[in-house]
């Protein structure tokens, strides 16, 4: 599902019809279908992208999480875990500011303790 890209050129942001590309900070390639937007952990991470970096034009849209969590939100989305509390924790632990990588992939580490 997900590319690992080094540096975006315009054809990397741009998706198949039906689905929507956005990149973590650590420069991760995700394509997702539509359909991913009702989910709302996937748009308070897309808010909180416009939040911090505005709304991208000619550029792709980051989000500000890294891969790991990322990863982690699109196990459980196909896992179809839709727990309302879950929900809950996970928007609790997204940072609300662009953070380093380290502490992003420390904040999704925290995360599996959730589900277990």
């Amino acid at each position: 599902m997900a590319e690992v890209c080094s540096q975006a050129k315009e054809e990397d942001f741009i998706s198949k019809k039906g689905h929507f590309v956005v990149y973590t900070f650590d420069h991760r390639r995700y394509a997702f279908p539509l359909t991913y937007l009702e989910n709302e952990v996937v748009r308070q991470l897309l808010n909180m992208s416009e939040e911090e970096f505005g709304l991208p034009s000619g550029v792709p849209i980051t989000v500000t999480c890294d891969s790991a969590f990322m990863d982690y939100i699109v196990s459980l989305i196909k896992k179809g875990v839709a727990a309302r509390d879950l929900q809950k924790a996970l928007l609790l632990s997204i940072p609300s500011c662009c953070c380093s990588t380290s502490s992003l992939r420390q904040e999704s580490g925290n995360q599996q303790i959730l589900v277990l």
